[in-house]
């Protein structure tokens, strides 16, 4: 079981693969990683020795992954928020950030439709 920023690794996978478990790991950093680390990538993550094991994990360590990721996205997000910026605006009415037309489409970022009815039942004789 390798444990590497707080996540377990899948140990029948291959390392290159397991490594993109962890968050802020994408395919090129996972093989750059393990390049520097000098592991191969065929290795499967359950058979890595302890040597190998540090190598990669005092390597995975000088990346921002996990909370510290999460944490530098937020405030970047805040940053634009507080100086006003269109991007941050954008955020802050949780609307799409890209210039994506948001007429029609955004459902994903902007939920499911409201009808404009007021919700409220009508009585009718009878």
């Amino acid at each position: 079981m390798v444990r590497i920023s707080g996540i377990v690794l899948p140990g029948k996978k291959r390392m290159a693969i397991a490594l993109m478990s962890i968050k802020g790991i994408g395919q090129s950093l996972a093989r750059r990683v393990l390049h520097d680390a000098g592991v191969s990538l065929d290795l499967r993550a359950e058979e890595l020795s302890e040597e190998q094991e540090a190598r990669v994990r005092e390597r995975v360590s000088k990346e921002l992954t996990e909370g510290e990721l999460q944490r530098k996205v937020s405030m970047d997000i805040k940053r634009l928020q507080d100086i006003g910026t269109w991007r941050g605006y954008r955020h802050k009415r949780k609307m799409p950030v890209r210039g994506q037309t948001s007429r029609r489409n955004a459902r994903t970022k902007r939920g499911k439709r409201k009808t404009g009815l007021s919700g409220r039942v009508v009585l009718t004789k009878t």
